[in-house]
Formats: C-alpha cells, sequence, structure tokens
C-alpha cells in the first residue's frame, strides 16, 4: 500500500471532519499562535515524520497548562494524531526547521490539512499491526511502565507519545486485560509535569496502607526527566485508574548521570519495601518502611556482566529452581547498546539478597541473556500476580531501528507475557522462560498451514530445520543443532529488511540441554520462538509482503499448528 493510499485510507476513517485549513497568526519567521475552537472536541495535528520537531505550548487563561512535541507537517502529511481541546486554549507553537529548506511558516502543509474532528477513528490501517500483542492505538510506545494485577485485571502501563510514532513526549499510556490476550485501551495515566516527562517505572499494591494513601491503593513510581533525572511517586485510589501525584516529589536524587526507571517491591523476608534503580552502569538499592522516605543500601554492576552500555529497567525477586527445594534472587538488567547481536537486549544475574545488598553467585565476566533475539528489551514483571507467579512483558523492537519500523499510525508492539522461574545446568543457574498459561486457553483450532496468527508446536528428536514462507519467496529459517545444543533464526529474508542494515540477522541461542518441543508464536510482525521447558527464548520482528502461509519441516520433527484467535482490543474513554 503506497503512502498517499494510506494517506486517503486515514482520511475516511477520521469520522465526521470539518475539513477547514487553520489560519494562524505568524508572529516571526520560526513563530506562529493557533486560537483553537472550544466548540470542537478534536484538533487533528498533521505529522511528517522527516520534521524536525515543533514545540507547542498550550497557553489558557494566560497561564501554561502543557507542552509538547510534534512533528508537524511542512511539505507532506503522513498521518495524524489528535489533540483533545480544552475551553480558551491557544498553541504557542515554534518551529525549529532551517528556514532555507522549510520555505516560510505560512505556507507550511500543517495549516491546510489542520482540521477539527468530533471523534478519532483508531480502527487499524496498518497490515503489519499484531493481532495478539498488546499495540497502542496510535502513536510511538516503548518500554513497559507500572504493572500490576488486581481483582482480575492485568494493568499495563507503557512509554507512550500520543503526538506521534517516534519518541517523545513520554507519558504513562494504559490497558488493561483479564486474560493477557485482549487488552482495552484507556485514558492515558501519568502526563509531564514541572519536573519533566515521565519516564519508566513501576506500581505496587498496597495491602496494607503503608504510604497512608489507603489500604489496596495503587502506589507508582517514575523517572522525572527534568535538567536531572529524579525519581517521583503517584497514588491511585481508584485501582490505577487516575492518578494523584506525591506533593513531596521528587523522593529520590541523585548526581548520578542516567538515573532512573525504579521498581518497587515488597520483601516479606525483610518486611520492608526495596526499591532497585539503575544509575549509569550500576543498580542502586534502597529500602523503606512507608513507600515515601528511602534508605540508600547499597549498589551492585560494577565489573559484572555486559556493559557495552547504559543499564536500564531493571527488576529484582525470588524464584524457585526447577526440580530442587533452593530458591534464589535473580536481578533483571536490560542494556542499551550491547545486547549479543547488537543494540538492546535484556540481561540478568542470579545470587542471593537480604534486602540490603544483592550478590551473584557467578563470575562477574559471565553475560546471561534471557532472550536471544533482536527485540527483547525492558523487561519487567507485574506486581502482585496471583498464585506466587513472576510474570514478566518486554518491549518488542530494538533501539537500532525502533523509530523506523515500517508502520506509521502505530509503532512497537510488547511481547507475549512470559512465566519466569530458574533451572540449573552444567553448574550455572539461568532464567526459565515459558509463555504465560494464559496462551494455552487462547489456542484455537488445529489447522493444516500457518496463518498470519498461529502457534507453531514442533516435537523434536533431533536436527531440526523449521522454515516460514510466503509466495513471494520471503522466508524466516529457525535451525536447531541438537549436538551443538544451539538454536538459529534467520530473518535476512524476510521480507522488509531495508530500512535499516542492523535488521537483516541470524540470531543464535544456546539452549542449555536438548530441546524436545519448540513453541513459536507467529503474529503479523513476529516471530516467539520458546523451548517448551523454558530454557530458550528468541524474540524476532518480522515485516513479510504477504503473511507465511507455508511451513516447511525437515530433519528429526513433525509440527502442528494452532490458530491464535483475533484480539478483542477496545477503547474505553
Amino acid at each position: 500500500m503506497n503512502k498517499y493510499l494510506l494517506l486517503m485510507i486515514v482520511a475516511v476513517l477520521l469520522g465526521a471532519v470539518r475539513m477547514t485549513a487553520q489560519k494562524p497568526q505568524v508572529l516571526g519567521d520560526r513563530h506562529a499562535m493557533l486560537r483553537l475552537d472550544a466548540n470542537k472536541k478534536y484538533l487533528l495535528l498533521p505529522v511528517e515524520e522527516k520534521e524536525e520537531n515543533a514545540h507547542v505550548r498550550v497557553v489558557k487563561n494566560n497561564q501554561l497548562v502543557k507542552t509538547f512535541n510534534c512533528r508537524l507537517a511542512v511539505d507532506k502529511v503522513d498521518y495524524f494524531v489528535p489533540y483533545e481541546i480544552g475551553e480558551g486554549e491557544i498553541f504557542d507553537i515554534t518551529f525549529n526547521g532551517n528556514p532555507r529548506s522549510t520555505g516560510a511558516v505560512t505556507g507550511f502543509a500543517c495549516w491546510k490539512r489542520m482540521t477539527y474532528a468530533d471523534s478519532f477513528d483508531t480502527k487499524n490501517v496498518e497490515h503489519h499491526r499484531p493481532v495478539y500483542h498488546h499495540t497502542p492505538l496510535y502513536g510511538w510506545m516503548n518500554d513497559p511502565n507500572g504493572m500490576f494485577y488486581k481483582d482480575g485485571q492485568w494493568h499495563l502501563y507503557y512509554q507512550y507519545n500520543p503526538y506521534g510514532s517516534q519518541w517523545e513526549n513520554m507519558t504513562w499510556g494504559h490497558s488493561v486485560s483479564a486474560d493477557l490476550v485482549h487488552w482495552e485501551h484507556l485514558p492515558t495515566a501519568i502526563e509531564p509535569d514541572g519536573l519533566g516527562a515521565i519516564f519508566s517505572g513501576s506500581a505496587v499494591v498496597d495491602h496494607h496502607n503503608t504510604a497512608g494513601f489507603g489500604q489496596g491503593a495503587i502506589v507508582a513510581f517514575y523517572t522525572s526527566a527534568g535538567a536531572s533525572q529524579t525519581q517521583s511517586m503517584a497514588y491511585s485510589t481508584d485501582g490505577g485508574l487516575t492518578y494523584t501525584k506525591y506533593e513531596g516529589n521528587p523522593i529520590i536524587t541523585s548526581e548520578a548521570r542516567d538515573f532512573r526507571d525504579p521498581h518497587v517491591f515488597w520483601n516479606e523476608e525483610a518486611g520492608f519495601w526495596n526499591l532497585i534503580l539503575a544509575a549509569g552502569q550500576e543498580m542502586f538499592i534502597y529500602s523503606s518502611a512507608n513507600l515515601k522516605d528511602w534508605k540508600f543500601e547499597s549498589a551492585f554492576g560494577n565489573g559484572y556482566g555486559s556493559h557495552g552500555g547504559v543499564w536500564e529497567c531493571p527488576d529484582l525477586m525470588k524464584l524457585k529452581v526447577s526440580g530442587t527445594d533452593k530458591e534464589k534472587w535473580m536481578l533483571i538488567c536490560n542494556i542499551n547498546p550491547g545486547g549479543p547481536f547488537g543494540g538492546s537486549a535484556t540481561q540478568y544475574f542470579v545470587g542471593t539478597f537480604d534486602g540490603h545488598k544483592f550478590v551473584c553467585e557467578s563470575k562477574p565476566e559471565m553475560a546471561k541473556w534471557m532472550d536471544y533475539g533482536k527485540d527483547h528489551y525492558a523487561t519487567v514483571t507485574f506486581d502482585n500476580a496471583p498464585d506466587g507467579r513472576h510474570c514478566a512483558i518486554a518491549w518488542m523492537s530494538n533501539w537500532q531501528y525502533a523509530n523506523q519500523v515500517p508502520t506509521w499510525q502505530f509503532r512497537s508492539a510488547n511481547s507475549i507475557v512470559r512465566d519466569l522461574g530458574l533451572f540449573e545446568y552444567e553448574g550455572e543457574t539461568y532464567c526459565s522462560v515459558v509463555p504465560a498459561k494464559e496462551y494455552d486457553a487462547a489456542r484455537g483450532q488445529r489447522v493444516g498451514s500457518p496463518t498470519e496468527t498461529c502457534e507453531i508446536v514442533v516435537t523434536l528428536k533431533g536436527d531440526a530445520q523449521i522454515m516460514l514462507r510466503n509466495a513471494q519467496g520471503e522466508r524466516v529459517v529457525m535451525t536447531y543443532d541438537a549436538k551443538e545444543e544451539t538454536f538459529d533464526m534467520d530473518r535476512r529474508r524476510s521480507g522488509n529488511v531495508q530500512f535499516s542494515d542492523a535488521f537483516p540477522v541470524v540470531t543464535s541461542a544456546p539452549t542449555y540441554g536438548k530441546i524436545r518441543q519448540l513453541r513459536i508464536f507467529v503474529d503479523r510482525c513476529s516471530i516467539e520462538a520458546f523451548d517448551a521447558e523454558g530454557k530458550m527464548a528468541m524474540t524476532n520482528l518480522v515485516f513479510p509482503t504477504t503473511p507465511y502461509n507455508k511451513l516447511v519441516v525437515k530433519g528429526n520433527a513433525k509440527a502442528v499448528i494452532y490458530r491464535l484467535p483475533v484480539s478483542g482490543s477496545s477503547v474505553k474513554k
């Protein structure tokens, strides 16, 4: 589908729109103002991704009430994003482009295509949008944030840009699910403020009212990204739908660079709360009795694992070791760059933790990776998961090309949710990763050929090659070597790979023993492969021209294909 046709489809889907060109008050070469019509619900902003961000200051009653950045169209429109209008608002807009290349502000395409509308239709117009993976309705998404389970619902917040499909304007978007497959989209939960943009963090259910916000209140922790990165908190007394920011913010500060991503959990053995956050290439650990006052306990990371980039998005949990009566602690450490195949990835460390200090049991130089694909990052777990489960979800992309993947209406999806555990192999303890049990219930009928949304179960008795392909000759080849104990995935000819030199690769994983069964989850733009026992996971994006509709299995293997259901995602206003 060419971009012009896509643009026309989007225009049709936008609903009742008054196609009237806007007339700004131009105040200079790079400056304009626009008074918004308070009788309309939305102003549809035309976006042109190649342009630089325009800075928009929203003024109401002579007061600055909001700021955001948007790549307002200069020459042509790639897509639209909505701005919900408040009464008496003025846009004070500063453009940053070079006038020699963009021309006069008065001639910009944005004024001709900027329109009012009573609704914004989020119907999917992207044939690469996943079906059973979580995605934003429109705009950009990266790290999952603040996830928790309560009253039968899984709450997922995420780093979100409501004003374009590239990284900017970090806000917490919000979705909920009863089964981890069907997602309902809710209004944004936490928006930027005077302390800065809202970067990644976590949320906990305060069952015993330790913070004083009420029994069962949801308390969220996030990084305020202003001139420096500081840690803030907010609380919700309506189950996570709306939040009140704590008047004592920020609650933790530091001189450290890249000081962010607080993850909080209740430490049952220690009898207090722990917080772990990233500080450059270390993790800082804190303790608290009331979620407000935090004591620095220790740092971990100097000399351990991979240090190819900045450490981010930590998590820390106690897990059972499969087949034993042992329990150990695992510290999750996401890193960018520095992954095994370039760009971002998730590493982890196993050891002991007493509420004050984490001690890794492995040699400092040993790096352990949770997933050996290119597209598994910012992995963190849900607080308060039922039955003592540790359920993790990851951002399914890579910072090497996340802003360039071939979608427009939205960018990025999350991985399927995984249940985490530990297992031992040749004297080391590793993280086990299996699809959450909810996906077993999501299986549909058996089919003879792969579909654009399916699960392929492959029983192995030795070496095997599994190939997915379509009529255009595009293909993904997966190879299991039983002797070498490795699993590879080749996406170099998977479809559209031209948007980034870092995309067409072969990824390879150790299997830590023999694989008896593979579970391969296929969606419109992704393939996730798991050893059914949890010893290997690999997540890779793919962008085929048409869905893969043929499966070729060679070697000592037999495959069964199951349909997976169409997502029932919906919007709640």
